[in-house]
C-alpha cells in the first residue's frame, strides 16, 4: 500500500484543528471554530489549552482578518494577487479551519464549463430514465451547498466570463435552480465560496460587474522584506523535503537567501541596496518559484551531489525559473550576471552555475 504524496490541510493540522475548535467563544452557525481561533489557525500562536498551533501564512494580520471577516458574511472571498503569493494555500487553510474540509474545490481552467460549476448527469441513468435526481451528478459546489461547507474555486479568471456568471445566483440569492427537475438546491449555513485569481495570468477573463459586487477581493501582496521571505521559503522546503523523505542540509538557509537575492532582484528591477537599476525580467520569480527550485536543489544534491546542497546542484532550476523567454530573459540575465553578480563576494558559485562557466 502507497502512503498519499500530500494530504490536505485538515489531516495534516488535525492536532491543531482540534484545539481550536474547542476554544470556547460564539461562532457562525456551520463554522467548526470561532472566527479569532481560526485567524490564530493561519497566523500561528496557542489554542486556549496552551496547543501551539503553526503560522500557515506569514505576512499581515489585518489581511487574514479580513478574509475570515468577509465569509461569516454573505459575500464570497477572493483572494487576489501575483503568482506566488499564497493565494491557494490561504485558500486550503481557510477552508479546513472553517468547514474542517478543503477538498471541495473547482480548478478553473480555459475548458472548465458550466456543467463542472453547477451539475452534471449520469448519461447511462439520464437516457434509461430520464432527468432524476439519481442522474444528477453533483459538482464541489453544489455539494459544498448542501452540506454548509467552503467550496474553493481556483484561478476563477482562467475560465470563460460566462461560466463565472453562472455563480452569481448561487452568491446571491445562496441556491441553485435546476430546471430540468423543476427543482432547487439550496446552501446550508456555513457555505460560502473562495476563489483565486492572480493579476498576470495571460489568458485572463475579466470578472463582470455584477459577479465583482458579489465579492470582497482581499489583495495578498508579495513578502514586503527580504527577511519574511526566507522564512517563508525556509519554513516551506523543510515541510516539502520532510515529506519527500529528503534530508535539510544544515547550509538550507544561506542558499536559500542567495536565491531570493538573485530572485528579488531581477523582480524589482534594482539591487537591494537601490543603488543599480537593472532590467526585469518577463516571469514573476515569485516566492513559490523559489520553494521550487530549492526543493529541486535538495533532491539534485541528495542524489547526485553527495548532499552537498551548493549553487552547482541548485542552479539548473534556477535557470530555469530565471530563462522564460529565450531571448529577451537570456539577455537580462546575462547582463545581470556581468554587471552584478561577477564581482559580488559569496555569489562565485551561482555566477559559474547561471552563466555556464560551472
Amino acid at each position: 500500500m502507497t502512503e498519499k504524496l500530500r494530504l490536505p490541510a485538515e489531516e495534516t493540522y488535525a492536532a491543531e484543528i482540534a484545539a481550536l475548535s474547542r476554544d470556547e467563544g460564539s461562532r457562525p452557525k456551520g463554522w467548526i471554530m470561532t472566527p479569532r481561533s481560526a485567524v490564530t489557525y493561519l497566523m500561528g500562536g496557542k489554542a486556549q489549552d496552551g496547543t501551539p498551533v503553526s503560522a500557515k501564512y506569514v505576512g499581515d494580520r489585518r489581511l487574514m482578518e479580513t478574509a475570515v471577516s468577509t465569509l461569516m458574511t454573505d459575500r464570497g472571498l477572493l483572494l487576489l494577487g501575483v503568482p506566488g503569493t499564497a493565494k491557494s494555500w490561504v485558500s486550503e487553510h481557510l477552508a479546513a479551519a472553517i468547514s474542517g474540509n478543503s477538498t471541495q474545490v473547482i480548478q478553473g481552467t480555459a475548458g472548465t464549463d458550466e456543467n463542472q460549476v453547477r451539475y452534471g448527469w449520469n448519461y447511462a441513468q439520464l437516457i434509461a430514465h430520464g432527468p432524476s435526481h439519481d442522474a444528477l451528478v453533483p459538482t464541489p459546489l453544489m455539494r459544498a451547498m448542501k452540506s454548509g461547507n467552503i467550496c474553493r474555486i481556483e484561478e476563477l479568471t482562467r475560465m470563460g466570463s460566462d461560466v463565472q456568471d453562472t455563480l452569481i445566483t448561487v452568491l446571491s440569492e445562496k441556491m441553485m435552480p435546476i430546471p430540468e427537475l423543476n427543482d432547487s438546491v439550496y446552501a446550508e449555513r456555513g457555505f460560502n465560496i473562495i476563489a483565486t485569481a492572480n493579476n498576470r495570468d495571460k489568458g485572463v477573463n475579466d470578472l463582470s460587474d455584477a459577479l465583482k459586487r458579489r465579492f470582497n477581493v482581499v489583495i495578498l501582496p508579495l513578502p514586503a522584506g527580504i527577511e519574511d521571505e526566507v522564512s517563508i521559503i525556509v519554513k516551506r522546503v523543510g515541510e516539502m523535503a520532510t515529506s519527500l523523505d529528503l534530508p535539510t542540509p544544515r547550509n538550507v538557509a544561506d542558499e536559500v537567501r542567495r536565491v531570493v537575492t538573485i530572485f528579488r532582484e531581477l523582480r524589482s528591477g534594482a539591487t537591494e541596496d537601490r543603488r543599480q537599476t537593472l532590467k526585469s525580467t518577463s516571469g514573476g520569480l515569485s516566492t513559490a518559484e523559489a520553494i521550487g527550485v530549492m526543493v529541486s536543489g535538495i533532491s539534485q544534491s541528495t542524489y547526485f551531489n553527495d548532499g552537498q546542497l551548493d549553487a552547482a546542484s541548485i542552479g539548473g532550476s534556477m535557470l530555469g525559473a530565471i530563462v522564460k523567454d529565450p531571448v529577451q530573459d537570456r539577455v537580462t540575465l546575462d547582463e545581470y550576471l556581468e554587471s552584478v553578480l561577477r564581482n559580488r563576494r559569496g555569489y562565485e558559485g551561482y555566477y559559474a552555475a547561471l552563466s555556464g562557466r560551472a
